[in-house]
């Protein structure tokens, strides 16, 4: 890490996102975290570190782009190392030819959306991508903005263009920009306007695809298939452009398209982002916390089109609104009109009014429940009550919870609500104590995930184990001791299953620096993001099990942490030295001297975690 912290100077990095003042060895700037401009804001150059005395953020590089980018520790480690001309591989649990392949799918698809931007602006075939974008609202600048480009309508234009830049056909084949003819790779977007998504580093990892011609016998909108670098449920559109906005006003706003999240970005709503050709879903929802770090106030809006298919849409989302602690919201316009729809009739301020909290999630979707039966007659009140009451029985606030029984109560035209709020806490208690499941829905899957929790594979003879045991247990139990260090470790960093586990729910809940900040809600956060019973379970052992130092320190805190490094690092090593060995042998010259910079790179990381401890983390 010394090396890449060396290539990339840290004022070179800051220089970026803010401007910054003086000379010598401390410079001076506007804060991009809490927005301060009164120079607060400290850059010591030959320390290469950075704080800010008004909201107390300070770290060095690394920690500077995991948190103005809002990246994971591998994904600012392959940043830096990018800028700085050092090839690091991103996940130690794979192979390096798989981390030397998703760069040349990433590259790839770099080279592709470059090249179909030039063809939307000079291609004459393009017109109607142009008047397309043009009937909608949006501009060249618009265009540029999102880098919205233009496939064109022979069989291999984009295959014989990057096969130009050197990319081979099986490389085209994994990227999906291309697929299979009878002849060959052909490529796989053909006639259509072309958006790029992008993963919240910035980088295109797929595209999304719009018929423009009736010849066209694809669906309405194609988009790249699952690859190595894009799983459509682990994408959001826009993200790229909204994290910043996001971070910074907790609040995000769900979209159904392109061409509203376009919409919303230029009426001032930079907060917008849209699924990919799929539901939003959990793994949608652990980019989102990330970003919103599950604070009270956040908010999460979700505007849906007024027909059957965006209500649907809402009520999709609803079986996922429990795992934010944000405040979520529906907004759907009068008329039915989408962001963009609503921008072309209305204009922007009608957009950045549609997008205001209006009505919470959880009523709109017990509402479409109870306008399915008839409130006039007992029986239809109850069978309302009978569908309705689980759905308000899943709220895990208590208080909310209470609060919704009573709304509940009052929708369904019950007079006696002390009877709602016993029937809902009822239900509540029984999903607890995993007597029954609080929605009918998913009976199956919640018998199943209790009756079958996983066996955790721990073996406590396993200094290794025993080691990152040691450590969780000190992230649950004293966080300010191992905090911020512990949050950037990765979760391959811990070799037992169930403690990889328990590690990822401690990422999901907010890190250990979360439990700093608000140790009353942080154990139950991490049990919350918790995947099954047993990790739950496991949670709590760690968080009452005794440390097995009677003092602890921040002397005994750094020993684990580095213990837990260093053998990760050493694992590392091993696999490294064997991919030297094979690509020595396959005479690769470009990949053996990326697994020779990153082989030295650890080498020096590891001999410096060996002589100075916890101050080389």
């Amino acid at each position: 890490m010394g090396a890449l912290k060396a290539a990339v100077p840290l004022k070179d990095v800051i220089a970026e996102y803010v401007p910054l003042r003086g000379s010598g060895r401390e410079l001076r700037g506007d804060c991009p975290f809490c927005g301060g401009n009164s120079g607060q804001f400290s850059v010591n150059s030959r320390k290469g570190v950075y704080h800010c005395f008004e909201c107390q953020a300070g770290g060095d590089a690394l920690k500077f782009i995991m948190e103005v980018e809002h990246l994971t520790f591998g994904e600012a480690v392959g940043r830096l190392a990018s800028r700085g001309g050092i090839t690091l591989r991103e996940d130690a649990g794979h192979r390096d030819h798989q981390h030397v392949e998703r760069i040349r799918l990433v590259e790839a698809h770099g080279a592709a959306a470059q090249f179909y931007i030039e063809q939307l602006n000079t291609a004459s075939e393009a017109v109607l991508s142009r008047k397309f974008l043009a009937e909608r609202g949006f501009d060249q600048a618009a265009a540029a903005h999102f880098g919205v480009g233009y496939s064109p309508q022979g069989w291999d234009h984009l295959t014989r263009h990057l096969r130009g830049k050197g990319f081979t056909d099986k490389e085209l084949l994994l990227s999906g920009l291309s697929q299979e003819g009878r002849r060959g790779p052909i490529d796989r977007f053909r006639g259509r306007l072309m958006w790029p998504i992008r993963n919240i580093g910035g980088e295109v990892v797929g595209f999304g695809a719009r018929k423009l011609y009736e010849a066209d016998n694809g669906p309405k909108y194609l988009n790249t298939p699952d690859t190595a670098i894009y799983k459509k449920s682990q994408v959001l559109y826009g993200i790229d452009l909204a994290k910043k906005d996001i971070a910074k006003n907790s609040r995000a706003v769900v979209v159904e398209g392109y061409t509203d999240v376009m919409a919303c970005h230029l009426a001032g709503i930079t907060t917008a982002i849209a699924t990919c050709g799929t539901a939003f879903g959990a793994d949608h929802i652990k980019i989102l916390r990330r970003l919103l770090m599950d604070n009270g106030s956040a908010r999460l809006i979700f505007t849906f089109d007024g027909n059957s298919a965006g209500q649907k849409a809402a009520l999709r989302a609803f079986e996922d609104d429990q795992k934010f602690a944000a405040e979520t919201y529906i907004a759907i316009a009068p008329d039915g009109k989408g962001p963009c729809d609503l921008r072309l009739a209305k204009g922007d301020d009608a957009v950045a009014d549609l997008v205001e909290p209006r009505t919470p999630l959880f009523e709109f979707a017990l509402r479409q429940i109870i306008l399915r039966y008839d409130l006039e007659t007992p029986a239809g009140r109850a069978a309302a009550l009978d569908e309705a009451a689980p759905i308000v029985a899943r709220i895990k606030n208590s208080g909310a919870q209470h609060e919704v029984a009573v709304q509940l109560a009052d929708m369904l035209g019950i007079l006696d609500t002390h009877f709602v709020v016993k029937r809902v806490a009822q239900l509540a208690r029984r999903a607890r104590d995993g007597v029954g499941p609080a929605s009918t829905a998913d009976l199956s899957q919640t018998y199943a995930n209790a009756r079958t929790p996983p066996e955790p594979t721990i073996n406590l003879r396993n200094p290794v184990h025993a080691t990152e045991r040691e450590l969780l247990k000190m992230a649950l139990q004293r966080p300010d001791l191992v905090s911020p260090a512990f949050d950037a470790y990765g979760i391959d960093e811990f070799t037992a299953p169930p403690y990889a586990a328990v590690r990822r729910a401690i990422m999901e809940a907010g890190g250990a620096e979360y439990g700093v900040q608000a140790p009353q809600k942080y154990l139950a956060l991490v049990r919350q993001a918790a995947p099954d019973d047993a990790i739950r379970a496991l949670v709590t052992e760690l968080a009452a099990e005794a440390i097995m130092r009677k003092n602890v320190d921040e002397a005994y805190a750094g020993d684990q942490l580095v213990m837990v490094r260093r053998r990760s690092v050493d694992r590392r090593l091993r696999d490294l030295q064997s991919v030297l060995a094979h690509e020595s042998a396959q005479k690769n010259a470009s990949h053996l001297t990326a697994v020779q910079n990153e082989l030295w790179t650890l080498q020096q990381y590891g001999q410096a975690l060996r002589e100075r401890g916890a101050e080389a983390l």
